[in-house]
């Protein structure tokens, strides 16, 4: 049996690409999870290891928190760490969320809306890549650092899971520039004042 691929960047680093490639490999992909459960903190870990056994990857939230809690009780699962530059990701998050929140942001950030939180959510994602980092150290077979956004792709992902790469392009999922062209779409097809 193939090892579990969890992977554990912050979202707005290439997690749906990530998980888009994961599913033409063949894996079962799973997240985000549990973003609006009640007493999340209390709740998540168990959610989370509830849903281990029903899928093969994982990304998205909660998994990237729960990243040494994984690799305690799933040895031999293979971990990937979308990053992208801090500047440009939370340019990402504060345009894909605004001033919404969620119960998994607050328990994440502390501030469940990214809105003129540049600061603060900086810290916390550049923490994040490096407290993974140095959990991982002297284990390059247990964590893929992925640069989606940079251009990485099969070449890179495919070797770290031991697999050959598909006769596809790599996935790049945009979800923000999606909407734009649905938007457009939408838009573009609405009869303007005067036409029938």
């Amino acid at each position: 049996m193939r090892p579990k691929v969890f992977g554990i960047g912050f979202h707005k680093t290439g997690t749906s690409s990530l998980a888009a490639a994961l599913r033409l490999l063949g894996y079962r992909v799973t997240g985000p999870n549990g973003v609006h459960l009640k007493r999340l903190p209390d709740r998540i870990q168990q959610h989370a290891f509830e849903l281990v056994p029903r899928f093969d990857a994982f990304q998205d939230n909660p998994w990237p928190i729960l990243f040494r809690e994984l690799d305690e009780r799933f040895p031999g699962s293979r971990f990937v760490l979308t990053v992208r530059e801090p500047a440009r990701w939370f340019e990402s998050v504060e345009r894909h969320f605004g001033t919404a929140s969620t119960p998994m942001r607050e328990w994440i950030y502390g501030v469940g809306a990214p809105a003129g939180q540049a600061s603060l959510y900086r810290q916390r994602y550049e923490r994040h890549n490096e407290a993974v980092a140095a959990h991982f150290a002297n284990r390059p077979n247990d964590l893929l650092v992925l640069r989606i956004t940079d251009g990485e792709g099969w070449e890179t992902l495919c070797p770290f899971l031991g697999m050959d790469a598909p006769d596809a392009e790599f996935p790049h999922a945009n979800p923000a520039r999606d909407r734009s062209r649905r938007r457009w779409r939408r838009w573009r097809w609405w009869p303007r004042s005067g036409q029938a």
